[in-house]
Formats: C-alpha cells, structure tokens, sequence
C-alpha cells in the first residue's frame, strides 16, 4: 500500500509557508478585523458628499485604499489558513465572517457608484484641475464611469450588495463538497496493491504505465461523482443561475458579456478563442491518433490520455531539483526577475507538500506582504512545471504591488495566466535545449503536446461547455445531471474525434471542475497560453529590449486595460495571431514527436 497523507502537524516547517508574515498570531487578526468593522460607519459618513466636493471624492479614495490593504492582510491570513486544512472550524467562521463583513461594507458602500455616475464630464474635469491628488485616481474613475449603463440606483445597488453572501454560496458549497467532504475508494494495480485516491495523487495515477491500475483510478473516481450527479447538478445550476440574475440586473446582454466587461476584454475574444480552437481540431485528432499508435493499444479511452507515449523514462522529479531547473531556465529574464524567484524559494512564500485536509490544487495568492503559494508537490515533472507556473504568478503579483499605487496594483484575470505560463514555456525550452538523450527528448515533446492538449485545447473545450450552460440557463431552459452529462460527452467526441472512446465516465467530469465555478475564467488559461507562447518566443529572439518590455507588462498591474497592456509586451490578443500561431506550433510538435518515435 502507498504511503499515506501526513497531517498538517507533521509537516516539516521548511515545507510551509511563513503565514505569520502576516498576522504574528490569530489574535492579531482578531484586532485587525475590529479595526475594519469600524469602516462600515466611515464609509457611510461620506454619503451624499462625493459629488459635491473633489476634497471628500479624494478623501473617500483613500480611504477606499486602506480599507483595501486592511482586508488584504485580513483574507490572506484567514483563506491560508483554512487552506491549510479545510477541516478546521476557526479558519472556517474566520472565512465566513469576513465575507458577512465584506456584504456589510458593500451595502454601506451602495452609494458610492451612484455619486461617482452622477458626476457630470464637466465636473468631473473641474474637479481633477482643483485637487490634484485626484489625478492618481482617474483611470479608477473612467472604469467605473464607463460601465454607467449597467449601474443601478442607490437603493437598488444596495440590494444588489445585500446578494453578495448568497451569491458565493454555490462555490462555498462545492470547495465544501469536493474538499473536504468527498472521498474516493483506493484504486488497485495489476498486482492487487491499494493506492489512495486524493486530487492531488488522482493525475500521477493515471499517469501510470500500469494500465490496470489508470483504469480503476478513473472508474473509481468518476463512479464516485456519479453517485453525487444531482446534486453536483444543483450546485452548477445555482451557479449559474446567480450569473444570469447578475447580468440582467446590471442590463447586460449576457453572462458573457457582463464577466468580460469586468475586466475589459470584448466578448469576440472569447469567441475568436473557440473559433480558432475549432478551425484546429484536425491537430488535436490527429494527435488522438498519434497516442492511440504510439501506446499500442486497440481502443484509446480517457484513462490512457495522460500516461506518457515514450516508455521507460522515470518521470522523478524531486523538490530540490526542481528548484534548480526552474532557476535555470529562467536565465533568459535576467538577474532581478531571477532574483525575486529565489526570494520566493527562502522566504517562505512556498506551502509545498500534500497534507490531510489541505485544499487541494496549486494557486499563488497575491498578498501585499509577499505571494503565498500553495503547491501540493508529487515527485513529477508536472509539479515541477506547476512550481514554474505558480512563481509566475506570484512574481507577477510582486512586480504590480512594487510599482502600482495600491488602487492599480491588482491585475485582471485575463493577463493573470500570461506570467505563469510564460515561465513554463521557458522551463520546456531549456529542458529541451539541455536534452540529448532522444528518448528523454521524446518525453518531453510529449509534455509539452500534453500542455497543449490540457491548456489550450481542455480548457477551451470547457470554455465553450461554460457558454453553453450559461446560454442554456438564459433561454430560459434547466440544468440537469443528464443534459448536462449529455453536453459534455458530445463536447468531448468534437475535440478528440473518432480515435478516442468517450468512456461514459468521463461524462461526469464537468462535476469535479472548480473553475466552473469562478465566473468564465477557464478560457483566460487557453488566450493567457497562446499570448505566452508569442512573449516566450520574442524573449528568446530578442533578448534584452523584449525581457524589459515583459517586465513593463508584468509591472503594470491595472493601470491600463489588458488588451493595451499585453499590446506594450508585443501580443494582440483581440486578433486570433496569437492562438493560430500557438496552435501551428502544436502541429511542428507533432511533426517533431512522429519523427522521434519512428
């Protein structure tokens, strides 16, 4: 049987993060979140006031600024700490209170909207030429001005932020639901051994070359949602129909519409994104037929879609290496960023290992004292590359919190996966380049296929499944575990063709997704990898003047739209270049692979 998952007690303490860079103790949160309880009566003493004078507008401004660094140390301790075992009840009231108070301060804030609209053009200039210090703020301004028609009236905003608990609810109850609640049957190999099927150890079985056991890992996963489908149905139906009560409220045409111009991208991003994928899919079918070949097999099921096509290669990669590698290739970008990753490496930014309770996954979140990222770390060469893509984000987060202002220094979740998949770009060309052994070669043109199967082409895939869903919900029509199951399965017969057999098990993986979850957020991994790709390649072709040009990206946090921001470090993503471009290096890949394995 398989080692077991430690608790969070017998971790080592170099393999935690340092969470006291935030709060020294619990007790300290404690008189941080009295501090900003007193904000709801602060906020309230400016209503009526914004629109009459630029000293109260930039007052408020500040004020709105502290706040905002109040509840960045505020959340960051209490979702890391409930993030490190989703189990404890301290962490979790922690969580729920600061959302309650976070609804508070939301409803007191109601007006703000209203006055900043009610401000004429005219005014608004005045008020810029009297109080100087409201300069900074402009751009804060003029994204909240430009969005007037789908702001409501005082009262009606206040409503609408009365909904804020209620609308997280459906992702509270899924993290709740998959987390911490749902356990699956061990699975079993060719010789009769038990392994422990948690998220995290779910992919490196399947990843397995024992075929016995990358079935039985899959079936009992999946079995294991199956028996829950109505209500993992309930759950996404909720989501999606908080979605739809948003966008009609704030006289959107759409989900679509009403999350994108959140962050300012158009919706034909999103769509150019699908119709470019889908002007692709004989890539993606023919790589389908090129894995069915190389494994050998008479029937290639989903089961046999993650274990490498190149054997006898020990995929092992442990922690300290892959440090040093990760390190390594990020030479190209020059000393400072290099040096801002070692920082991460010594200083505790970094929750490495697997431990009961603990969330499941990897992210990096951007706190103001420094990023924290959670890892879940296997000894494989995807952990190696999720170290690489959560650095990336957590560098990011560093370089927009140095050089932005605090109003500007939080960037939108459309440039959030360019930086962490640029750094795996990076970390596969230097693996590559210092490869000579040609089976090890042949490993690694197939990761680097693989990312591209699960990042630009799965992820579209469940960008278009959230689309559908949403626009399902929107005609007016139900969300059920069977049309949903019936959606998915279709969705995955067009992506992967005739060459793959769609298990009815895989019907079912929509159920186990977060990212459904998070509000259109999947398609940014797909747009985010192609605009990657384009950035890593002028990185290695232009060298310096294209490095500072990325760092300029990287520091702009908000402080432009995220389309002009992404143009600066030399991609338009409002085109389909960059995703044609991305996907013409699929098919060179596979060229490449056909000839290695022959």
């Amino acid at each position: 049987m398989s080692d077991r998952i430690p608790q969070r007690e017998d971790v080592a303490v170099e393999n935690k993060w340092s969470i006291n860079d935030i709060y020294s103790s619990d007790e300290a949160w404690e008189s941080d979140f009295s501090k900003a309880q007193t904000y709801v009566e602060k906020i309230a003493s400016y209503n009526g006031t914004l629109r009459k004078s630029p000293d109260k507008l930039l007052e408020y401004l500040k004020l709105d600024d502290e706040l905002t660094l109040i509840f960045d140390s505020l959340i960051n301790y209490a979702q890391r700490k409930n993030d490190e075992d989703t189990r404890v009840a301290k962490y979790q009231d922690m969580c729920s209170r600061l959302e309650a108070l976070y609804v508070q301060i939301a409803g007191a804030a109601s007006f703000v909207t209203p006055e900043i609209l009610s401000i004429s053009d005219d005014d608004m200039e005045r008020f810029f030429k009297e109080k100087s210090g409201l300069e900074l703020y402009r751009r804060s301004l003029e994204r909240i001005r430009r969005r007037r028609s789908h702001y409501l009236s005082e009262n009606e905003e206040r409503i609408i932020a009365l909904t804020g608990e209620m609308m997280g609810t459906p992702e509270n109850v899924f993290s709740m639901f998959n987390d911490a609640d749902l356990k699956f049957p061990d699975a079993v190999d060719k010789d009769g051994n038990l392994h422990q099927i948690t998220h995290e150890s779910y992919i490196p079985l399947v990843q397995s070359e024992d075929r016995v056991l990358r079935k039985s890992a899959f079936d009992n996963l999946y079995h294991t949602y199956e028996s829950f489908k109505n209500t993992s149905a309930a759950m996404l139906s909720a989501q999606v129909k908080t979605l739809v009560f948003n966008a009609r409220a704030r006289k959107y045409n759409s989900t679509l519409e009403a999350a994108l111009d959140a962050n300012e991208v158009d919706t034909s991003v999103y769509r150019n994104l699908i119709d470019a994928v889908h002007e692709n899919m004989d890539a993606m079918h023919r790589y389908v037929r090129l894995r069915k070949k190389a494994l050998g097999v008479d029937e290639l099921h989903a089961y046999d879609l993650y274990t490498p096509i190149v054997e006898g290669i020990e995929d092992n990669v442990p922690y300290e290496q892959a440090k040093k590698e990760v390190y390594e290739s990020l030479a190209p970008m020059g000393e400072e960023y290099r040096a801002i990753f070692r920082q991460g490496l010594e200083h505790g930014w970094i929750d490495v290992l697997e431990n009961e309770g603990k969330r499941s996954g990897a992210y990096s979140a951007g706190a103001k004292v420094h990023p924290f990222v959670l890892l879940n770390y296997k000894n494989t060469l995807n952990w190696e590359f999720t170290l690489a893509h959560e650095m990336g984000h957590a560098i990011h987060s560093y370089l927009s919190n140095k050089n932005q202002p605090t109003a500007y220094s939080d960037y939108v979740i459309f440039v959030a996966e360019v930086a962490s998949t640029c750094n795996e770009s990076l970390l596969m060309q230097y693996l590559l380049k210092n490869t000579t052994d040609k089976k090890r070669r042949a490993f690694l043109v197939n990761y680097f296929l693989e990312q591209f199967r699960t990042t630009l082409y799965r992820q579209t895939m469940f960008a278009e499944f959230e689309l559908m869903i949403n626009e399902k919900v929107e005609r007016g029509e139900s969300l059920t575990a069977d049309n949903l199951c019936e959606m998915y399965h279709k969705l995955n017969v067009d992506y992967y063709g005739e060459d793959l057999i769609v298990d009815s098990e895989l019907d079912m993986e929509w159920a186990r997704i977060p990212h459904f979850y998070y509000n259109y957020y999947v398609y940014q991994y797909a747009t985010g990898f192609s605009a990657a790709i384009a950035l890593s390649q002028r990185i290695l072709n232009e060298g310096e003047s294209a490095v500072h040009d990325y760092i300029d990206f990287l520091s702009g946090g908000c402080s432009k739209d995220p389309i002009s921001l992404l143009k600066g470090a030399g991609v338009d993503m409002a085109s389909k270049k960059p995703i044609t471009d991305a996907l013409n290096m699929f098919r060179e890949l596979l060229d490449a692979m056909e000839e290695l394995l022959q």
